[in-house]
């Protein structure tokens, strides 16, 4: 995931910031996640959703039981876009294979074709 250039800089000045200044950043939001866990899990909520306001990403944790555990597994999503959000891809620029690259490569084709010429029954033989 490759944004913008000002959204890669706005990545990477939150990915600079600790958890609490990073979750102050951030719309918290608390909601019941449902699924294995019992009554606790079912009844509370536990399920954390973190939303970042400067670049627009959403995050949300329901696979623990507890709500502090789910938000520190949200924060741990959340640098983790961050990180893909921030990467600048390398560029890539063609480049045409030496004259030695080339000797060699018609080199190998010749030796095979020998070989696969050296296989084959003679035309009398038939």
């Amino acid at each position: 995931m490759t944004g913008t250039p000002e959204l890669r800089a706005l990545a990477r000045a939150a990915l600079r910031l600790d958890d609490e200044a990073l979750e102050r950043e951030c719309q918290v939001s608390f909601f019941v996640a449902g699924g294995p866990g019992g009554q606790h899990r079912n009844k509370t909520a536990s399920g954390v959703r973190l939303t970042h306001a400067p670049t627009g990403i959403t995050v949300s944790a329901t696979e623990r039981r507890s709500q502090f555990q789910n938000r520190l597994a949200a924060l741990m999503r959340l640098r983790r876009q961050l990180i893909s959000l921030s990467y600048v891809p390398k560029v890539r620029r063609p480049t045409k294979p030496s004259k030695g690259q080339r000797q060699a490569r018609v080199e190998h084709k010749r030796r095979t074709s020998l070989k696969k010429q050296q296989r084959r029954t003679p035309v009398s033989e038939l």
